[in-house]
């Protein structure tokens, strides 16, 4: 049973879930995400009170999507769940966020430290009196674990919770039994922030790498710039554009790293993917003799099918804590300040110019008559004319994820999917949680796109941004089914299939009126041509949802050598 700290002895007492919250108010959390139980009730009446707002899902699974995109936006989200059922719900999201390196920080109210203690027989537990089975699945998918069972130690393990998430960019877990809501611990605390700095190198090893790094940089005769994810999870994109910018070389990003530079600058190429690589892509990454490659997730859908071709005697690796120099690794030097030094140090580079990324539609494409059907081809880089500076853009595993790649962001664009974790429906919680936290931070514009098998998996989170008073246009691609999962295996199979749903008829149901929302039908290229070109439309200035119809066996070329890879891959023994 928790212990009281005696109220005497604290300079300015505060309660718990008040500590914990007001704590995540400083790290910049406004919206808390969730799904209220009996074991955190109690808990969510702090929430306004440290300055929060309850957001409330329509279930867990929603819930951590919604958090996983509301950190990518913000920098870091929290989501509550309660003890048992409600956290299990959520740790498929919690999973991708570790996966893809999210800072989730995930709350569970749990019965009382006494009922604990005593392995009583309660509800929400598997019957067995054991209370730790549940904090024992998220274990492998949170980099720390706060079990707030004692007020003596809370708002210590509170604090270093956060300070994990942060820094190492990945989920915590934290429980807060019942009877440890309102005791009472150390608010005097507060009055200094927690130290979110990542613990910087050693002089001595950062300055020997930066040498090497320079070495190799200054010898080579076509080196180009790589971006990748980590770039962004781990907060070093300043430093990677001033690295651009400066050194002007041929830059270009993976797949999941799309949307981490400016694609405006006349030195960005485009994305490399091996064989689903943008236009001229592949042949200038592949032929140069030295890549600064940033922050890279070689998985197979980040590569298409691991048809990289880099050698790694000609890559220069950059990651949070490791750096590899070809063959030689440099354990515990953190990217930032090599990079750091890198930029000051640089001076002049050798340079061969790249290919030039555009938003230009093939010739075939553009002449096809307006009447025929909306192809993938014409689709993403006519997106990329029509996106404005600082959009949101949400890509669903699947057409919209691969298609994406053909589209040359505007400056300022964030782009958000789930390359490697994959979990199909992420995208329309990820969007609420984008969404809300565009909301928070001046309104920026938030685009979905998502398929429509992938959206019956989670489309009640629409009600939510509905409730929420939030303005996505989301475009939902209606090609009858799981296409990707067709072009892996069983193109006509019926488990490839889904049912018909009237997508447009579910706004009004979940809460949408004329004034908060408005829908939209487009099945032939002037209709779409029609709606990119409508100013108000463009404007975003309610929710507004559209049910885009493309042929059954039309995908993008990256997803098709994507897809046959994986099936290989599949069939090896």
């Amino acid at each position: 049973m928790a212990s009281d700290i005696r109220t005497s002895e604290l300079k300015d007492p505060i309660d718990v879930a008040e500590y914990l919250f007001r704590r995540l108010h400083e790290v910049g959390v406004r919206g808390v995400h969730g799904v209220p139980g009996d074991y955190n009730l109690v808990a969510l009446d702090y929430i306004p009170k440290a300055g929060l707002n309850w957001v409330g899902n329509v279930n867990e699974l929603n819930a951590g999507y919604a958090a996983d995109g509301y950190a990518r936006v913000k920098g870091i989200s929290a989501v509550v769940t309660t003890f048992g059922v409600g956290e299990l719900s959520l740790l498929n999201a919690i999973a991708g966020g570790y996966s893809e390196f999210v800072p989730i920080v995930h709350i569970v109210g749990t019965p009382s430290t006494l009922s604990q203690r005593d392995g009583m027989l309660l509800h929400h537990t598997l019957g067995n009196g054991n209370f730790e089975v549940f904090s024992e699945m998220s274990k492998n998918i949170s980099c720390a674990m706060a079990k707030l069972n004692d007020p003596h130690e809370a708002a210590t393990l509170i604090d270093n919770a956060i300070r994990e998430c942060w820094v190492q960019s990945r989920p915590v877990y934290i429980t807060l039994p019942t009877d440890m809501v309102q005791k009472r611990v150390e608010g005097e605390r507060l009055k200094k922030p927690i130290d979110l700095n990542h613990p910087p190198n050693e002089t001595e090893k950062e300055d020997y790498v930066v040498d090497v790094v320079l070495k190799y940089l200054h010898e080579a005769k076509n080196p180009i710039i790589l971006v990748d994810a980590c770039a962004q999870r781990h907060r070093v994109l300043e430093e990677v554009h001033e690295l651009i910018e400066k050194s002007n070389l041929p830059t270009f990003v993976a797949p999941m790293g799309k949307g981490a530079v400016n694609e405006t600058l006349p030195n960005y190429g485009g994305v490399y993917a091996g064989d689903g690589s943008n236009e001229g892509v592949r042949e200038r990454v592949e032929s140069s003799d030295l890549i600064l490659s940033i922050g890279a997730i070689k998985s197979d859908f980040n590569t298409a099918g691991f048809t990289y071709r880099i050698s790694q005697l000609s890559t220069i690796d950059f990651h949070s804590n490791y750096i590899r120099v070809k063959y030689s690794e440099y354990p515990g030097v953190c990217m930032q300040g090599v990079l750091k030094k890198v930029v000051a140090k640089m001076g002049k580079v050798n340079i061969q110019p790249g290919p030039k990324a555009s938003n230009e539609i093939a010739h075939e494409d553009k002449e096809m008559s307006n009447k025929e059907v909306i192809s993938h081809d014409w689709l993403w880089p006519r997106v990329g004319q029509w996106l404005q500076p600082n959009d949101i853009v949400i890509t669903e595993t699947g057409t919209a994820n691969f298609g994406i790649w053909e589209t040359r962001f505007p400056t300022g664009v964030l782009a958000l999917s789930q390359v490697l974790w994959g979990s199909i429906g992420y995208s329309v919680g990820a969007c609420q949680g984008a969404a809300l936290a565009a909301k928070e931070t001046g309104n920026r514009r938030t685009v979905l796109f998502v398929g429509d098998g992938s959206f019956e998996l989670t489309a009640q989170e629409v009600s939510t941004m509905i409730r929420q008073g939030l303005k996505p246009i989301i475009f939902l691609i209606n090609n009858s089914g799981y296409t990707i999962e067709r072009y892996i295996h069983g193109f006509e199979a019926a488990y490839n299939d889904i049912s018909e749903w009237n997508y447009t008829n579910l706004i009004p149901t979940f809460g949408g009126t004329p004034e908060n929302s408005k829908t939209y039908q487009v099945k032939t290229k002037q209709e779409a041509e029609d709606l990119f070109n409508d100013k108000e439309f463009a404007a975003a200035g309610k929710l507004q949802f559209v049910e885009m119809f493309m042929p059954k066996d039309d995908a993008p070329k990256a997803l098709k050598l994507t897809a046959e890879a994986s099936a290989k891959n599949n069939a090896k023994v």
